[in-house]
């Protein structure tokens, strides 16, 4: 049963869920024909997880939230590598999005913020700290 509904924020494209739509449907065995587009199961966790609310509070337009948290809990499982399917999917799009930006895929450097670093016990220095407005003993 496909319907047409509105697209929110957090949604991909058709084009960009073909790009993982494999590894979403081969993720785990199929007893039974799903009721819903696995595109649109797709795009609520992603709803989900940019809104960050609560499982029941998934928009009506959406599949049932039962349905949607079974298939993130299905996609979120850690294998023994410690990645999931969900992270996969996710690098993948993050990557495609980049190269159709005219960039590398994979990010070449990275900023560390030293500000939200803790200092340690092995630090020479310790004393006021006038970002943070607090006194380290």
């Amino acid at each position: 049963m496909i319907k047409i509904r509105q697209p929110y924020p957090s949604d991909i494209t058709r084009e960009q869920y073909e790009l993982i739509r494999y590894q979403l449907e081969n993720s785990g065995k199929t007893t039974h024909p799903l009721d819903y587009d696995l595109y649109d199961i797709f795009c609520a966790a992603l709803y989900i997880v940019r809104e960050g609310c609560r499982w029941r509070s998934l928009p009506h337009d959406y599949p049932k939230w039962s349905t949607v948290y079974y298939h993130f809990k299905k996609w979120s499982k850690k294998r023994e590598d410690g990645t999931s399917i969900l992270d996969e999917v996710l690098e993948e799009l993050v990557q495609s999005e980049r190269v159709i930006n005219g960039r590398q895929p994979k990010t070449t450097m990275v900023i560390v913020d030293s500000k939200s670093v803790k200092n340690t016990d092995t630090a020479d220095e310790k004393g006021y700290d006038g970002g943070k407005k607090n006194i380290r003993h």
